[in-house]
């Protein structure tokens, strides 16, 4: 399998997959129906990586050059849609681990929460019982620290690790919606 991404024609790009047999294409594992196979992991990274480096909301195509044998074949005719599939199932996929996080950090968010209300509490009722005013301030900020550590999971969610799922998201998404093109190539001369 060879890949390459053209200049941009008409301001589309074109990723172009070389290869020699269908099957290449796709995981060899996978005993699903011809549409619903998961892509060769080496072909999708590939895709993935291109359409990372075109500019946000660029278009682009995918053209997918097979001898004229494997072309002429059947399955070669549902190429765009087995794309098509197997790119929105990962975007699906991706916004269901996105859900999951959101309710991940909504359970971490109502135990963070709690943590900080007793922990506001304990340092308000305990340090007053310390007659040292150092070691009274020192059991006083340990415990309002306590609480702020127990919210630095669901801060975390809800600040950073959410963004790069909704990106894949749309990215996943965006490569789905892409026209995806078979080419037969003529056999080279012997």
């Amino acid at each position: 399998m060879s890949q390459e991404i053209a200049a941009p024609e008409n301001g589309i790009a074109d990723i172009a997959i070389r290869l020699r047999t269908i099957g290449q294409l796709f995981n060899s594992f996978d005993p699903s129906p011809f549409h619903e196979k998961d892509l060769d992991r080496d072909a999708e990274e590939f895709i993935v990586g291109w359409v990372r480096e075109l500019p946000r909301g660029a278009p682009f195509g995918i053209t997918v050059h097979l001898p004229a044998a494997e072309a002429a074949k059947p399955e070669a005719a549902h190429i765009p849609e087995a794309f098509a599939y197997y790119f929105d199932y990962r975007a699906r996929m991706i916004q269901r681990d996105l859900r999951e996080l959101f309710r991940i950090g909504r359970h971490s968010l109502g135990i963070g929460i709690a943590v900080l209300i007793a922990c506001l509490m304990a340092s308000q009722m305990v340090a007053p019982l310390i007659t040292n005013p150092t070691t009274s301030r020192i059991v006083e900020e340990s415990f309002i620290l306590v609480g702020w550590v127990a919210n630095w999971r669901p801060i975390e969610i809800y600040l950073y690790d959410w963004w790069p799922l909704r990106r894949r998201a749309q990215l996943y998404s965006r490569i789905s919606a892409a026209p995806v093109v078979v080419k037969a190539i003529a056999a080279a001369p012997a």
